[in-house]
């Protein structure tokens, strides 16, 4: 059986990091320590990822706000209800004049403010045996950083169905354009944004190839990105018939692959509310603007739009986590209970 009924988990953001000790000092006056806080770092310290790292997954609720967040149930690392802090940035690099930006996260020992676990974040890919040399750290964005990696994105040349049933490109949509949703009918575009980004480590986008998931053409999507699947019977076991999937969770080798190497023009797209647009003919979402997302987006679309706390309109579907369909098969099954 592929599926396993698991309850259901509080919203939660996955993050791929690795444990400090997994990333220490080389060269330099922090001989032989882990990465650590800011206030512990030294600039021009040289850095080496362990052969024998792994990366894990670090679950993290922010419905207070990117300043405290907390580890959730289904975390493969902290304890659960452990507050996370935010440090800092850290710049890093290589001898061949590679850039790798990384988050360091701290959590904090329960009831006190003393650090418990110190984790780091790549935003692109770490390799073992490699040089890093510590160029720049700071605290003053590493929540917009973090944001970013929030704000699910298509891909330049994605194809959105717009109100007329005209498919246009993502980067041709302006705002005040009227694009079909799955659940709202016809809605006005609030906002585009869009940035250029080393397709790498955890900005690497998921490539889904023609017809894997119904859609019409390939697909390129941000990893955090979710899909929207009808099941026609209840195949899944969720207790719905409608379920959605991050595109990360899909990745199968084959048909659904990291699409890593160069640089991505990611393009986002708001509406009032969080809609499921239709890309490629399928129904995926567009971005949230939250406590999550919100510090990537300019100031002036923050002012003007704000975080609304409205009134769902209708039930969510129901989120596949983690775990719960082998990755190896996962598109397929998606695909099949869609059509059944």
């Amino acid at each position: 059986m592929t599926f396993q009924t698991v309850p259901k988990r509080a919203k939660s953001q996955g993050l791929r990091v690795y444990r400090a000790t997994d990333f220490v000092v080389t060269n330099g006056a922090n001989l032989g320590d882990p990465v650590a806080d800011l206030s512990e770092m030294m600039l021009d310290d040289i850095y080496q990822l362990s052969p024998d790292a792994q990366s894990r997954r670090l679950a993290l609720s922010a419905t207070g706000g990117l300043a405290h967040m907390d580890v959730v149930d289904g975390s493969e690392m902290g304890t659960v209800g452990a507050l996370v802090h935010l440090d800092c940035c850290a710049t890093f690099m290589a001898p061949d004049g590679t850039i790798v930006e990384a988050l360091v996260l701290v959590e904090l020992e329960r009831g006190t403010a003393l650090i418990g676990e110190t984790y780091l974040l790549p935003l692109a890919d770490l390799r073992p045996k490699i040089d890093y040399a510590l160029v720049a750290a700071d605290a003053d964005n590493p929540m917009i950083k973090f944001a970013e990696l929030a704000c699910v994105s298509f891909t330049r040349g994605t194809h959105i169905t717009m109100a007329s049933g005209e498919q246009r490109r993502i980067e041709e949509i302006s705002v005040e354009d009227r694009v079909l949703t799955r659940d709202s009918g016809v809605q006005t575009v609030r906002w585009i944004g869009s940035q250029t980004v080393r397709a790498s480590g955890a900005f690497a986008p998921i490539k889904i190839a023609k017809g894997v998931m119904n859609n019409a053409n390939e697909l390129r999507l941000s990893p955090n990105q979710r899909i929207f699947v009808y099941q026609r019977q209840d195949q899944l076991q969720t207790g719905q018939s409608e379920v959605m999937v991050k595109a990360e969770l899909l990745v199968n080798g084959d048909t659904v692959t990291r699409s890593a190497g160069g640089f991505v023009e990611y393009y986002q797209i708001l509406f009032d509310d969080h809609e499921f647009i239709f890309a490629e003919g399928i129904a995926t979402e567009s971005l949230t603007l939250d406590i999550s997302t919100s510090p990537a987006l300019p100031r002036e679309v923050q002012d003007r739009l704000g975080i609304k706390k409205t009134a769902r309109r209708r039930p969510k579907p129901f989120e596949i986590g983690e775990g719960m369909l082998d990755t190896a098969i996962a598109a397929d099954v998606l695909k099949r209970v869609s059509t059944l």
